[in-house]
């Protein structure tokens, strides 16, 4: 194989699409209106063929190990950036198995593989071996081909039999607008207008619809862009004051992520920046993005009734003050439950030790190891024999999706972090979400919190921040989720979207608006949601947000925030507690400004 039959084009750097997804990028005359122009152009450009076995959308996630494979094609960056919103793709440049190598070897690299998605233009198929390749592979495994060129490139993909997405038109956008159609973030709605070869005739090629996330430009959604200019000017100030030293802002309007950039660093010694891929301690956004997420698929399954009590599902509870408190109250916070239990300064110093072992297996931090049972024996009893204040007054409670998490766990005989990694995260294609995230990832891909001086004596990097939630071994109802704002955009895209996403139903439309409504008679809550607020001095979440709004804050800095009547998601992540808590994020108003941005925005439209 000759090396120039491989020779890549010098790639190009776009960079008018960074205000909207800073993680793309896009040529300076693709904003705007001329993206979404250049948009409609991709989509009458493009067709797919060879669909009949419906691979295409990509479905069940969790089960794909993906790989992309390049050549020439000039917007292969573009391309892998846009399918990595999705799912976890490697990528592979063909230009690397040239010489020595061949793509014999390439198909060997990638036997961990079983769904291979292969970029093509004119040049690469008067290669032989690479048709050769495509034949190879898919005898084994998912091959799909995305080609970008004239309709005699289509024409040599004659006998591929693999699913083809064609696209005669080339720029940064068609790429991006391909890379969306395999995972069903846009819809495929154009068929040949001619015959092209004695397979492919006029009339031939698959519809799809749109499944998941796109991520576009403002314009797209009906928005100019120069009026989130507003967004950058905010975050400027929460970094200027010290109310944070970075933060993420994601916004979703109508199913497309038209906003996501990341502003500042890890720390204020500025030596990391922040990334749109950073994995935030969400805290107590975990009580909707796990626990309660957990409770309606249980109430679907008919496994768990919120009118039941809590002695009915946890058999210690009956000689308790807590056996006939209702799920409802718990979710609502009006159970009576105190708001925590004491922590570390219970902690004996027989409690912990600095190595682990298996009287001492419950890693809290770095060199900080609880003994076994710890919860068990100390903290659940604790829990349970806790004093109730009045019951039927809203009480904001971490204790209420602890005995919630009990209650699920003893309901599945499953973790909660098992549960909803399993059941939602991975299939909805969430690839940083869950628990424990140090045991997957880096601590540079997670911003620090707190520089805990007084009981951890470190850094919390990649540790839960709240205490109670530490000495759970990180995984509770209330606190210990991590996750990115891509990843939370597509958890809240599948509540807005009544509870499907991708084509498959996580919960039952009638459950997410039974949770997701006002169910008190004496607060804003929901079902384990926070609402709009009614009091109108109170300006909750935002001054602008409408009555059907629900979503949740966390301690650390963040929140999520799901607007149906504007079919809006707004995502805030920050870890303004380091390296000490301070409530400057607050008193600035911070997050809710932002939020009116989008919806001052909205308002002004095109």
């Amino acid at each position: 194989m000759r090396k120039n039959k491989w020779r890549l084009y010098p790639l190009i750097i776009l960079t008018g699409f960074i205000l909207f997804n800073s993680a793309c990028a896009q040529n300076p005359p693709f904003t705007g209106l001329a993206y979404v122009n250049e948009e409609k152009l991709a989509e009458k450009a493009t067709v797919l063929l060879n669909n009949a076995s419906y691979l295409i959308p990509l479905q069940n996630l969790e089960e794909q190990k993906i790989a992309s494979i390049h050549f020439t094609n000039l917007y292969a960056a573009g391309f892998d950036s846009l399918l990595n919103k999705y799912a976890k793709v490697a990528i592979y440049k063909g230009s690397d198995y040239s010489g020595l190598k061949s793509l014999d070897d390439l198909s060997s690299d990638l036997k961990f593989y079983n769904t291979i998605i292969v970029q093509l233009n004119d040049a690469d198929l008067n290669n032989p071996q690479v048709t050769d390749f495509i034949n190879t592979n898919k005898k084994v495994k998912n091959v799909i081909v995305a080609l970008f060129g004239s309709s005699n490139a289509l024409a040599k993909l004659t006998n591929a039999g693999v699913p083809v997405v064609w696209c005669e038109r080339i720029s940064p956008v068609t790429a991006f607008y391909s890379a969306q159609a395999i995972f069903g973030g846009v819809a495929v709605t154009q068929k040949l207008s001619k015959d092209l070869s004695p397979l492919y005739k006029k009339g031939m090629g698959f519809i799809t619809s749109k499944i998941r996330l796109q991520y576009t430009v403002p314009e797209d959604a009906g928005i100019s862009s120069s009026n989130l200019i507003g967004i950058d000017n905010i975050a400027s100030e929460a970094m200027l004051n010290q109310a944070t030293p970075g933060c993420v802002v994601l916004v979703a309007k109508d199913g497309k992520v038209i906003f996501n950039k990341a502003y500042g660093y890890h720390t204020y010694s500025k030596t990391l920046p922040d990334k749109l891929t950073d994995i935030f301690d969400v805290a107590s956004m975990t009580k909707i993005s796990a626990t309660t997420m957990e409770a309606m698929m249980l109430t679907d399954q008919g496994k768990l009734n919120v009118d039941s009590t809590v002695g009915n599902y946890l058999p210690q509870a009956r000689k308790t003050n807590k056996n006939d408190i209702k799920v409802r109250e718990i979710l609502e916070h009006q159970a009576g439950l105190i708001p925590d239990i004491p922590t570390f300064d219970n902690i004996k110093p027989t409690d912990h030790t600095t190595d682990s072992s298996t009287l001492f297996p419950t890693r809290v931090n770095d060199n900080y190891f609880l003994r076994k049972d710890y919860f068990k024996e100390v903290m659940w009893p604790e829990m349970l024999n806790s004093p109730l204040r009045t019951r039927g007054q809203y009480v904001y409670s971490d204790l209420s999706m602890c005995f919630m998490q009990q209650i699920e766990e003893t309901l599945t005989s499953t973790p909660l972090n098992v549960f909803v990694q399993e059941q939602f995260y991975e299939p909805l294609g969430m690839q940083t979400a869950g628990f424990l995230p140090l045991y997957r990832f880096t601590p540079d891909q997670i911003p620090p919190t707190e520089d805990d001086k007084k009981d951890r004596h470190a850094l919390l990097d990649g540790y839960v921040h709240d205490p109670t939630a530490a000495l759970m071994g990180g995984v509770a109802g209330h606190a210990g989720l991590f996750a990115s704002a891509n990843d939370l955009a597509i958890l809240y895209q599948m509540m807005l979207n009544r509870g499907t996403y991708g084509g498959v139903e996580y919960i039952k439309p009638g459950t997410v608006d039974q949770f997701t409504a006002k169910q008190s008679a004496v607060s804003r809550r929901g079902l384990g949601f926070d609402r709009w607020d009614p009091i109108a001095d109170r300006h909750y979440p935002s001054q602008l947000a409408s009555t059907e709004t629900y979503g949740h804050t966390g301690f650390t800095g963040t929140c999520v925030w799901v607007d149906p009547k504007y079919n809006l998601v707004y995502i805030f992540l920050s870890n303004r507690v380091h390296p000490d808590v301070s409530s400057k994020l607050s008193s600035l108003n911070i997050r809710p400004r932002i939020q009116d941005v989008v919806y001052q925005a909205i308002q002004k439209g095109m």
